[in-house]
């Protein structure tokens, strides 16, 4: 994503960091792992800290995965990761979803996790995605379609509002996953060349809410979402300090529920 079409409401910053580090091929990328060979070859559009990336090169251990990023900010971080877990099939590189740095036909796969919300123009994200992908390759998407959560919670509702008006205001599509299939059509994919499908995940347990709720009450506290949302009037500090304690009582309150469903896609070329 280049500075001028990502409309991003937050940064990289640990929390968030925090955030996309949980996330797996396993919990993320699960619809496309049947899919792969051990000779496939990967581009991980929206990268962040690697931890999808590097899960995949290790499915695919005679290929390669390609890990990119608007930003250079995460990678260092990406790039250690691999070190840690001895993965040598994965590099990370700056790069535009929108205008690629890659000849055509040139990966098995193209795998985005929850980007195509995050860009000002999703369908030509999707044209270059399908450009790079080689003959007979996927184009594999999930995007966040709708969460809900127990016990209802005014504070937290106050947090979707402001996340959602603050996504959209800057030319963005929150959870957009109901529609992704929708894009890909205008990108170029015949509709009998995409599958359709959801998957989801849920923080229930002692440990997922800690960490779920952790994470994103930090975002609250201190990260590129609690600067934006203060200084363009999207929220205040008295709400943002309701939200923080809105994700304090979902952490300690052991029947607490959060659920968040995606929708997927998979498009053959």
């Amino acid at each position: 994503m280049s500075s001028k079409s990502t409309v991003y409401t937050t940064d990289h910053s640990s929390s968030v960091l925090r955030t996309h580090g949980w996330r797996t091929a396993a919990n993320s990328a699960g619809y496309l792992i049947p899919h792969l060979r051990p000779e496939t070859t990967i581009l991980d559009v929206g990268c962040g800290p690697g931890s999808i990336t590097v899960d995949l090169a290790r499915l695919v251990p005679q290929g390669h995965v390609t890990g990119i990023e608007y930003v250079p900010d995460p990678l260092d971080g990406a790039r250690a990761l691999a070190v840690s877990r001895g993965v040598t099939n994965v590099t990370f590189a700056v790069a535009d979803v929108h205008s690629l740095p890659f000849d055509d036909d040139s990966f098995d796969v193209v795998h985005a996790h929850q980007v195509l919300q995050h860009i000002a123009d999703p369908v030509k994200a999707l044209r270059e995605m399908r450009r790079v992908a080689k003959p007979g390759g996927l184009v594999a998407c999930r995007e966040s379609a709708s969460m809900t959560w127990h016990p209802p919670s005014r504070k937290l509702d106050a947090w979707y509002r402001v996340t959602t008006e603050m996504a959209a205001a800057k030319g963005g599509n929150p959870h957009p996953g109901s529609r992704i299939h929708v894009w890909a059509g205008q990108a170029g994919f015949p509709r009998d060349r995409v599958t359709r499908g959801a998957g989801s995940w849920c923080f229930s347990s002692d440990e997922e809410r800690e960490y779920w709720g952790g994470s994103m009450g930090e975002r609250a506290r201190s990260s590129g979402f609690a600067t934006m949302a203060l200084e363009e009037g999207f929220s205040t500090k008295e709400e943002l300090e309701d939200v923080r304690q809105g994700w304090d009582e979902f952490r300690e309150n052991g029947d607490a529920w959060f659920g968040l469903l995606h929708g997927e896609i998979l498009c053959r070329k």
